[in-house]
């Protein structure tokens, strides 16, 4: 597969395109008024206590509160830090030349987090397993409780025997008042703040560093026994005792040097952040996340990448300039882009971005998607549309539904869909058939970084999923909702609004009898009929 990224940098935003055989298979976007969040570290204080609903608000200096679940909060975030950097360590000149930002991103949370399937337990410092987050909680209303919670589940070395970590409730352990170190784990979206957590975990290129945890963990992606074993020695070798730490896929094949690299300019980095919350009242920016264009060169480009075209000469600059500090050997791949015709229309991602928007998506065979996003979930209609096959009936359906399936899992990490997800397929008889679509989906499914997980196809033809959403759709991001339909996608009808007019006409002729004439103004459509 042909991998390709398409960067194109302007003074009103920076658009990201990720190319797999020419089409758009992701796109980012990010504006100077509103730059990325997640990942941001911030210094803030507590505005609310819920018992009830077992969370908290934080104030962190955005237009809305953050939203802190118990289950996101680890209660000495300050005294593991101290453990982890040590004292001397804290007195990292924050303004250094080696404090080059890199720090969390959806994208090391998807791809690392969701495939470690290796844990070797440390001292008992930190908290009990890092509950994971299903895409259904992303979907529930901000404040809900969190339903069917659940740890990662320990297959490494260790710890078999030691007791649970005791949860206490969020009005014992939090304040009204009360300063915290927070991170933002999912962006602000629609009329809902920021989701928060004070688990920190900030990726670098090899590695995800983890201070409020101390347990080493391997992406599940990195397959070979051998490679596993001698990576794991090396994080053991150089990190310090009450660190945690998660060896990403980028790690495979690195030399001991770049962990060492990667394990001392992350601790560093963590002392300044601690230094500076030291010094600073809420509510601060502790730590600004790497900007959209870099966030991508750490997170996707790598040597299955082919080249990455960029169409500003400042960008590429910065870029070549990361790429010559931390993978060298890709500096090759690098292009400046400097035609005349604009980079998006070059390799037809404008149109394609359109495309992307539409609530109709056309299939090969002639069926087609609808599709349509709610506040609640997602759901995804599948038609035979112009397809009538050519044996039978059930081979007809089978195989609109299996490029259906196909197409589903594209268009979700296009639009960048999260949350619970309904996808109505084409009623199937046959079991065997449906076993097909569940394996498509699931394979489908592991190329994409977002966390996600599906159920079996109902006999109706139903499969219920989920996946994970730490940021705005693709829809959120270039629409906003229409003024006339207020984000319904209808209006009324003409023959509604000429009886409505009619009657508004009776209404106004009945408070004022004596007058003359009344003037109209209604829609062109509206005065014909």
């Amino acid at each position: 597969m042909k991998r390709e990224i398409i960067i194109n940098a302007s003074a009103l935003e920076v658009r990201v395109a990720l190319l797999e055989d020419g089409g758009l298979a992701e796109f980012y976007l990010e504006r100077d008024q509103r730059g990325g969040l997640a990942g941001n570290i911030y210094k803030g204080r507590v505005t609310r206590v819920l018992p009830g609903m077992q969370a908290a608000f934080v104030d962190i200096g955005l237009e809305k509160a953050g939203f802190l679940h118990v289950s996101d909060f680890h209660d000495d975030v300050e005294r593991m830090a101290a453990e982890v950097i040590g004292e001397d360590d804290v007195e990292t000149d924050p303004g250094s030349d080696d404090d080059e930002p890199l720090a969390a991103t959806e994208h090391a949370d998807a791809d690392e987090h969701a495939d470690v399937d290796e844990f070797e337990e440390g001292p008992d410092e930190g908290p009990d397993e890092q509950p994971e987050e299903t895409a259904e909680d992303s979907a529930t209303e901000q404040g809900a409780p969190r339903r069917g919670r659940r740890g990662r589940r320990r297959r490494g070395g260790g710890g078999g025997g030691e007791p649970p970590r005791i949860r206490l409730p969020i009005e014992q352990q939090l304040k009204r008042g009360q300063e915290i170190i927070v991170q933002v784990a999912k962006e602000p979206m629609g009329t809902k703040g920021a989701r928060l957590t004070s688990f920190i975990s900030m990726p670098g290129r090899h590695l995800v560093f983890t201070p409020t945890s101390n347990r080493l963990g391997i992406s599940r992606r990195i397959e070979s026994r051998e490679e596993r074993a001698r990576l794991r020695s090396a994080v053991k070798e150089y990190a310090p005792p009450s660190a945690g730490f998660i060896v990403r896929t980028a790690c495979e094949g690195v030399s001991k040097r770049e962990v060492q690299r990667d394990v001392a300019f992350l601790t560093k980095l963590w002392a300044s952040i601690v230094k500076r919350a030291e010094s600073s009242r809420p509510p601060t920016l502790l730590y600004d996340d790497l900007a959209v264009s870099l966030r991508i060169v750490r997170d996707l480009f790598s040597s299955d990448v082919e080249r990455l075209h960029c169409d500003d000469p400042v960008t590429y600059n910065k870029i070549v300039q990361f790429v010559q500090t931390y993978m060298p050997r890709l500096r090759s791949r690098i292009t400046l882009y400097d035609a005349l015709e604009p980079i998006f229309d070059r390799f037809r991602i404008e149109e394609q971005i359109d495309r992307a928007l539409e609530r109709k998506v056309w299939l090969k065979s002639g069926g087609y998607l609808v599709i349509d996003q709610a506040e609640a979930l997602s759901a995804i209609d599948v038609n035979t549309g112009r397809f009538v096959g050519k044996r039978n009936q059930d081979d007809t359906v089978l195989r609109t539904n299996l490029e259906a399936a196909e197409e589903v899992v594209k268009q979700l990490r296009l639009r960048n869909i999260g949350g619970i997800i309904i996808v109505d397929f084409i009623d199937m008889a046959r079991e065997a058939d449906r076993k097909k679509i569940n394996e498509v989906l699931s394979q489908g499914l592991k190329r994409d970084k977002a966390r996600s997980s599906v159920l079996k196809i109902s006999e109706l033809g139903l499969v219920q999923m989920t996946r994970k959403r730490t940021r705005e759709s693709l829809e959120e991001m270039l629409t906003q909702p229409c003024g006339h339909c207020e984000g319904r996608r209808v209006v009324k009808s003409v023959p509604t609004l000429a009886a409505e007019v009619v009657r508004a006409i009776q209404r106004k002729a009945a408070l004022h009898p004596r007058t003359d004439m009344l003037v109209v103004k209604v829609n062109p459509a509206v005065a014909r009929y």
